[in-house]
């Protein structure tokens, strides 16, 4: 029995044996969704291996039917100055009859040089005989899922084509799209991102990189293989009776993309994946840029896991769709298990290792080969299915992963938020245009505070674990040191301005 002396000699046992067990459960949620990359990996390269199930879910040029169809285009805008107008041009020169086009820029701007960029250019192409309106609303509602319902009501469009203001589709984008709907059970088409700016910077790249590896290995894998996958908000088209069907546009979360397609596919909808075809884009150049992206995107996976993964489980699908709906809706969890197992290996550093000397070198080797390296792999199938070669494939998977850790803080703010409420704020990722990167001037933003924060307490835990001979520690430290380092410096030492908030 304890007596009253006692328990505060017992009290930091009990707190080391509280941390040792959330970092084993952290460790193992963590090995899981790392070990979903192998299931995709093999996926990808088995598909690759027959060949002809990956090319079934790419487009051909063709007509669509005897019967040309109606296509709305929108393009839902919010004070885009730089860029609305190189985005407007680019849908007006879509290769499709003039008859049959419909081209709505939904501007729920409140910059009034965006505003009248885009009504120079609407005016522009509608004196040349462009169906194109310029629909402005009173307010935003629902933000951009609002502004692409309120379209979607005046819409008279057969299929929908959504394009954000970045992207630069081709004039031949819906000769090559609308095949797919040949097949009366298809509601929606995705078509792959490319990147304007890939070349950039270490940031350009690294992100260019996460996004191959969604599109060729994710998307490939998950269309190939009769899985749950999505529309990414833009560069895809919709039949119109699919959203119809579905609900339509909900501004419940923050991914409305997501969101609708879930409870599309629910309804028993297919979706299409053209592999072949890509719509040319910006990279967010800056670190304050991809974190409001980044915080989106996080925030409404877990919204959209909330209101949906019931539903999905409920549903009369098969297991293995069920599993993969698991992981593809909280794969964002992986960022709050990183940052727990980095902040609890300062308390566990003193306890000493239990059994043979050699066990825990094990263990680490176990967990680096199951954990960190087919994260790398993955990204470094993406990179090379893009054509790169196998040595810039590798840097950049390097850099990506690098990238992903520093934004393990943010986006774990993110995941926690979604965990407990619904919809929140629709904060736009400013965007570049044409520009040349500006040179850094000035004062700077002087941001990233956690993030250089963690990096020395990292940085310290390292010391610390050289000092007491743990160095089993000291490679994952130094991963966390870099990514923390790196995100933190670059958000620093940008140029300060105001932030770009909805």
């Amino acid at each position: 029995m304890l007596s009253v002396w006692s328990i505060p000699s017992v009290v930091p046992a009990l707190v080391l044996c509280a941390a040792g067990v959330i970092y084993a459960l952290a460790q193992v949620l963590l090995l899981a969704c790392a070990s979903h990359r192998w299931v995709l990996l093999a996926r990808w390269h088995a598909m690759r291996a027959t060949a002809g199930r990956m090319q079934k879910t790419a487009c051909v040029p063709a007509a669509c039917d005897d019967e040309i169809p109606i296509v709305t285009v929108q393009l839902p805008v919010f004070n885009e100055a730089v860029v609305v107008e190189r985005a407007i041009d680019a849908v007006a020169a879509l290769d499709h009859p003039r008859t049959h086009l419909e081209v709505q820029v939904l501007d729920d701007s409140t910059d009034p040089d965006a505003v009248a960029r885009a009504a120079r250019a609407v005016a522009r192409h509608r004196a040349h005989g462009l169906d194109i309106v310029h629909l402005r609303r009173e307010h935003r509602a629902g933000f951009k899922a609002g502004a692409l319902a309120a379209g979607l009501g005046v819409a008279r469009g057969t299929f929908v084509a959504v394009f954000d203001a970045d992207f630069v589709p081709r004039p031949d984008f819906l000769r090559r799209v609308l095949p797919s709907f040949r097949d009366s059970r298809v509601g929606m088409v995705q078509a792959g991102w490319e990147h304007l700016n890939r070349d950039d910077g270490w940031l350009t790249a690294a992100q260019a990189t996460l996004l191959d590896a969604h599109f060729a290995l994710e998307h490939g894998t998950r269309a190939g293989g009769g899985l749950f996958f999505n529309f990414n908000g833009t560069a895809g088209v919709w039949r119109r009776t699919c959203i119809d069907d579905a609900g339509g546009w909900s501004s419940a979360t923050l991914t409305e993309d997501l969101d609708l397609s879930y409870r599309a596919q629910l309804r028993g909808w297919r979706f299409a994946w053209c592999a072949d075809v890509g719509v040319p884009a910006e990279l967010p150049r800056t670190v304050g840029a991809l974190r409001s992206q980044q915080h989106r995107w996080a925030l409404g996976s877990i919204q959209t896991a909330r209101r949906l993964l019931p539903q999905v489980l409920a549903a009369p699908l098969p297991g293995r769709v069920k599993l993969e709906a698991c992981f593809h809706l909280t794969s964002n969890v992986a960022y709050p298990l990183l940052l727990v197992l980095g902040l609890l290996l300062a308390p566990l550093l003193v306890v000493p290792p239990v059994g043979p000397r050699w066990l825990p070198w094990l263990l680490q080797g176990v967990v680096v080969l199951a954990g960190m390296v087919p994260v790398v792999l993955f990204l470094a199938a993406g990179r090379r299915a893009r054509g790169a070669t196998r040595r810039r494939a590798v840097r950049d998977a390097a850099l990506a992963l690098v990238l992903g850790i520093g934004l393990s803080l943010a986006n774990t703010r993110a995941v926690l938020a979604g965990l407990v409420r619904d919809g929140g704020t629709f904060v736009r990722t400013p965007k570049s245009g044409d520009r040349p990167v500006p040179v850094r001037r000035g004062p700077r933003a002087r941001r990233g505070r956690g993030e250089l924060a963690l990096a020395a307490y990292f940085m310290t835990v390292a010391v610390a674990a050289i000092v007491l001979g743990q160095l089993r520690a000291v490679p994952f430290l130094a991963l966390l040191v870099t990514g923390f380092g790196a995100v933190g410096l670059a958000e620093w030492s940008e140029p300060a301005g105001p932030r770009d908030a909805a």
